[in-house]
């Protein structure tokens, strides 16, 4: 007998209007299913800010917030010194979190904030084009990279997790994806400990979350979910880079 899909309560009734193929639709479920596990559904509060992400407060059953582009982390430190027990997150694409909000981000993790991050990398721009992002790789042809990126003029891709994991107030710092079953079940359990870990006082956590584009990349979903394996996780590698009170 087929099982039937069952929403999660920490989801709404409504269908999500994400591109095909697009990874915010599977993250969104995922952070729901483990909301709903935990049984803090009452008490969190998600914070999302422009791009893609800000469409969260359509879909999450839940407290949201929309808030300045790339605010997030300094918008959570805020309600969670204020509200100690709700269980804060925020939710953040590339584009916000690894470009205007790079100072924010560096700095909660450095106080050690007690608070969780849902970092979406798709290594671009989505809402706004496809243009290039910090996270881009090097060759990857975007609406303002016609010829690929080139490090020599662009830079090279900023690598959140390994950065963050050198500071000393962060205690979880991880990169998953979602292009694979097994991956799906990674990066659940990833978001489950994060919020775990908040709800138990142990400090600031990032789950950085490879996810396809597949519009702006201009592939199939399929496709795209493959790019992810054989060029993505080439240059942003899967695995955890610290955690203060597990194996790492």
């Amino acid at each position: 007998m087929r099982k039937v899909f069952q929403r999660p309560e920490a989801l709404k009734d409504e269908p999500f209007r994400y591109c095909p193929g697009c990874g915010h639709s599977l993250t969104h479920k995922l952070i729901a299913e483990c909301i709903d596990t935990l049984g803090i559904r009452e008490q969190v509060v998600g914070i999302a800010p422009v791009g893609c992400a800000v469409f969260a407060y359509d879909y999450f059953n839940f407290d949201m917030i929309e808030c300045a582009h790339g605010r997030p982390p300094a918008v959570a430190t805020g309600l969670k010194r204020s509200m100690p027990g709700k269980v804060i997150f925020s939710y953040q694409g590339d584009g916000d979190l690894a470009a205007i909000g790079t100072a924010e981000i560096i700095h909660a993790a450095n106080r050690g904030e007690n608070i969780s991050v849902f970092f979406v990398n798709n290594a671009i721009y989505g809402m706004t084009g496809g243009q290039m992002a910090p996270t881009t790789l090097p060759g990857q042809k975007t609406s303002t990279t016609r010829g690929g990126r080139n490090v020599l003029t662009e830079g090279h891709p900023l690598h959140v997790s390994e950065l963050l994991a050198t500071i000393e107030g962060a205690a979880f710092i991880t990169r998953t994806t979602v292009n694979s079953f097994k991956n799906l079940l990674t990066t659940r359990k990833a978001i489950e400990k994060s919020l775990r870990y908040q709800i138990e006082g142990k400090g600031f956590s990032l789950v950085e979350i490879l996810s396809p584009c597949p519009v702006d990349w201009r592939l199939s979903p399929k496709d795209a979910l493959a790019w992810i394996e054989t060029e993505m996780t080439k240059v942003f590698p899967l695995g955890t880079f610290k955690d203060k009170f597990g194996d790492a």
